[in-house]
């Protein structure tokens, strides 16, 4: 339906077209050839109409013109009879209608006011002139109108021209005819009168109809012979080519495959259509081609998803998640959260008992983001697990997971820790911070605040490093807030972060909530401050209640 439809329109556009552009040039070459031939015939009418003008102004005294209008009858008859009778041989040897003169009188007055003046007259008859005698029985003395030609008696007496002509291809009188006008001079260059021929166009309207029945001719063979050759090459070279590129781009779309054969092979042209044809093969293979591209970047990244959806879940599952996760120990409440960025993140937390009376605390940072520094994570997480478990203090215990770390680190990563062990008895704690955020406390009958001390650089950053260490005790109510810089430098739209000080205010906001209520509240009070900003970095959080 879609391809009957587009050759119904384009084929009889084409054709329409073409068909009504050759008929506007034949109507337009007979209207410019009907004005030229009338122009060259009237030439050669005014040329002859001249040439006798000329002569019969051989027979006329200009100085007697004006006495002619005025004398009596049988004067006139005497003194112009034989000038009539010269004027009327000339006219007849010539062709002429008429040859008549006009007087002037000074000014023009006659010729710029007058409808009707008194004329000379020659005795030749009208051809076929309806209403008018066959012989003018007075030769020189009528009435004739000049109204219509006024314009040419001021071109001579008013713009000086030597002659004028007045061309009239159609009239119901006379038939097609000229007039032309020259001046009636006296020998000192004084205007007395103009000279009328008038010209019978006898030729002009045969040479018109002949013309015209020529272009007439030639289109009607131009429609029937050359339009159908033309619509022929227009449908192979155009047409054709065309269709087979709709053909094909229809296809391509249908089956989103490559052809048998090309497009352009199938066109077989050099011209636009040709290279749009190129094209278009390029087009469909460098499609194929990504497409093809795009299924294998897809499976990878669906594999890379499967994969990094395994990584998430065994990082989270290296992580406690199990809460209560010493349900046996009334001493203190713990609760952990970590929400990476990316699929897999660089922050951790831990917890683990070193003995019966001894819990390890660690809240770390590592640099960057993603796999690097997800599996830089868990090579420090295990470090600093396995060391502590073998006793000593919290700087020994950096000192030489940072020596361990330092060893083959060529990506130049570094994880900011910070490092307590409680004394369950006694509420002792003695910790190091390796470069990491300050963390909060609350004191049972106060409010929470910062537990400000001298850092020391972060682990990894430097082979050989001393951690300095710091004491503090919990007593009983007390809480503890451990946090990574997810926290505090969350950011909203406006590039605004989150700040220490919103979130010590947060906290007190939730100071009586227990540890497992602290987190989520915390989490909520970020993201209403953060509001549709993407998640920045990790945000990883831990909350102790000592008993």
């Amino acid at each position: 339906m879609m391809l009957k439809k587009f050759r119904s329109s384009l084929t009889d556009q084409v054709m329409a077209g073409t068909f009504l552009s050759l008929l506007l040039f034949g109507c337009m070459m007979i209207y410019i050839g009907n004005r030229e031939v009338t122009e060259a015939v009237a030439e050669q009418y005014t040329d002859a109409a001249y040439r006798t003008a000329i002569t019969a102004l051989i027979f006329l005294d200009p100085e007697k013109l004006s006495d002619y209008v005025t004398m009596s009858d049988e004067r006139w008859a005497e003194e112009t009879g034989p000038l009539a009778d010269s004027w009327s041989k000339l006219a007849e040897d010539q062709d002429c209608m008429l040859i008549y003169a006009v007087p002037v009188d000074k000014g023009y007055e006659n010729i710029r006011s007058s409808e009707r003046v008194n004329v000379a007259l020659s005795v030749r008859s009208f051809k076929g002139g309806a209403g008018i005698s066959p012989k003018l029985k007075k030769a020189w003395r009528g009435d004739i109108s000049i109204r219509g030609n006024r314009h040419a008696y001021l071109d001579i007496l008013e713009r000086g021209q030597s002659r004028s002509v007045v061309i009239r291809p159609q009239t119901s009188l006379l038939g097609p005819h000229l007039t032309l006008l020259i001046p009636i001079k006296t020998p000192d260059g004084e205007i007395r009168g103009i000279l009328n021929v008038q010209r019978e166009m006898d030729k002009l309207r045969a040479v018109q109809t002949d013309h015209a029945l020529n272009l007439i001719l030639g289109v009607a063979v131009f429609l029937v012979v050359i339009l159908p050759f033309r619509i022929w090459t227009l449908r192979r070279g155009v047409l054709d080519p065309i269709k087979k590129v709709m053909l094909e781009t229809m296809r391509f779309a249908r089956e989103d495959t490559l052809p048998a054969v090309s497009l352009s092979a199938s066109v077989k042209s050099t011209n636009e259509i040709g290279q749009l044809a190129s094209c278009i093969d390029r087009m469909e293979a460098e499609n194929v081609q990504h497409v093809a591209n795009l299924l294998r970047v897809t499976a990878e990244k669906e594999q890379i998803q499967a994969e990094l959806n395994v990584a998430t879940q065994i990082q989270a599952n290296m992580l406690p998640r199990t809460f209560p996760p010493f349900p046996d120990r009334k001493e203190f409440d713990i609760y952990a959260t970590m929400m990476p960025a990316k699929e897999v993140g660089g922050d951790f937390y831990d917890f683990f008992l070193i003995d019966e009376d001894h819990l390890a605390l660690v809240m770390a940072d590592v640099s960057g983001k993603g796999v690097p520094a997800a599996l830089f994570m868990v090579i420090a997480k295990t470090l600093i697990k396995n060391r502590a478990q073998m006793g000593g203090t919290p700087a020994e215990i950096l000192s030489t997971v940072n020596n361990q770390l330092c060893n083959g680190n060529d990506a130049g990563f570094f994880v900011t820790v910070w490092l307590g062990i409680l004394e369950i008895s006694t509420g002792k704690v003695i910790a190091a911070n390796a470069g990491h955020e300050y963390p909060a406390i609350m004191r049972s009958a106060g409010s929470w605040e910062l537990i400000r001390s001298n850092n020391s650089p972060p682990v990894a950053f430097m082979e050989g490093m001393k951690f300095r260490e710091m004491e503090f005790e919990l007593h009983s109510g007390d809480k503890l807030y451990l946090y990574t810089d997810g926290v505090t430098e969350a950011t909203d739209a406006k590039k605004k972060l989150y700040g220490v000080e919103r979130m010590v205010d947060a906290l007190n906001r939730h100071a009586e909530e227990t540890v497992e209520e602290l987190l989520p509240s915390m989490k909520k009070e970020i993201d209403a401050f953060v509001g549709d900003a993407p998640q920045f970095d990790d945000i990883t959080m831990l909350s102790l209640r000592y008993r």
